[in-house]
């Protein structure tokens, strides 16, 4: 049966990707400072056969062509949890992490090798120094999280990018992470959580994974965040192990928490963000959004 998870040809529509709609990243307008501020984005990243699905890489790439192509990238992803806080390698081409098993051998051999981020760790560090001290990770890479949205959105590895690891899923520790970081997003700087909406992935059939039929649990957690987003409801949103279709959505929460970062980064962190993708693969919720 044909789906993502068994395409024809593994990582087609990547080809056709980068062969019809990446060249236009070349023509791609850099920020400057007459633009403001960098937004800050929640983004739901996927494991390596997304890039099986045209659909999702249109809505990250169009996503991504929306903005001005930032100076550099800091993006928190689910797939590192580590305390005390730390950074990824800023080297020029430093390898990447395959963070991920079971999946074609093609998805090993991706290479992101974007440019040296040691100006961008320079700032964090500075910034983040008094509260959240920041170790620099002399060889850690991109992981799953962070290369497999990227590749997409900036798909010549021609901004320079940096991880920054998750030393906690308290919401307020985070939301004061972000707020510390604020700062970069004048300077061009585009700040990413990576997650996903919802990540029951023990609690998925075959019709999820073959036919993307949404469970119950999945659509009932999206419905309540959508809501408590429009809302401006961070209050909400960090009370999320009562929220519908929990403990399901969410069996363990790394995927979730990362948004309280991304809130934390923005200028009024009360505003409804704007949602930008709001659809479902394989049964998850792929909600996706942006603040000012």
């Amino acid at each position: 049966m044909t789906s993502i998870l068994h395409p024809p040809v593994e990582g087609a529509a990547f080809d056709a990707f980068v062969e019809t709609a990446a060249p236009a990243s070349h023509d791609h307008r850099k920020w400057r400072p007459e633009d403001g501020s960098m937004p800050a984005l929640y983004l739901s990243h996927g494991a390596p056969p997304v890039f099986n699905d045209a659909h999702w890489m249109d809505q990250l790439f169009g996503w991504s062509r929306s903005l001005p192509k930032p100076t550099a990238i800091l993006i928190v992803s689910a797939h590192w949890e580590a305390a005390p806080l730390a950074l990824s390698a800023p080297a020029a081409g430093t390898p990447l992490v395959y963070d991920f098993s079971g999946f074609g051998r093609r998805y090993f051999e991706m290479t992101y090798q974007t440019p040296d981020a040691s100006e961008l760790a320079g700032k964090i560090k500075a910034l983040m120094s008094d509260t959240e001290p920041v170790h620099e990770h002399p060889s850690r890479g991109l992981d799953h999280g962070a290369w497999v949205p990227l590749k997409v959105m900036y798909p010549y590895a021609d901004v320079p990018v940096l991880q920054l690891s998750m030393p906690t899923h308290d919401p307020d520790r985070l939301f004061r992470i972000g707020h510390q970081l604020q700062p970069l997003r004048e300077e061009g700087v585009l700040i990413i959580g990576s997650g996903y909406m919802t990540h029951g992935l023990p609690f998925l059939g075959r019709d999820s994974w073959e036919h993307n039929v949404i469970p119950g649990w999945s659509r009932d957690f999206d419905a309540w965040a959508a809501d408590a987003l429009t809302a401006g409801r961070i209050d909400v949103l960090a009370d999320f192990r009562h929220a519908p279709g929990m403990p399901y959505a969410h069996p363990t929460v790394e995927h979730y928490t990362p948004l309280f970062v991304t809130f934390g980064a923005a200028t009024d962190p009360s505003a409804p963000p704007t949602v930008v993708i709001d659809d479902f693969q394989m049964g998850l919720a792929k909600r996706s959004f942006q603040v000012a």
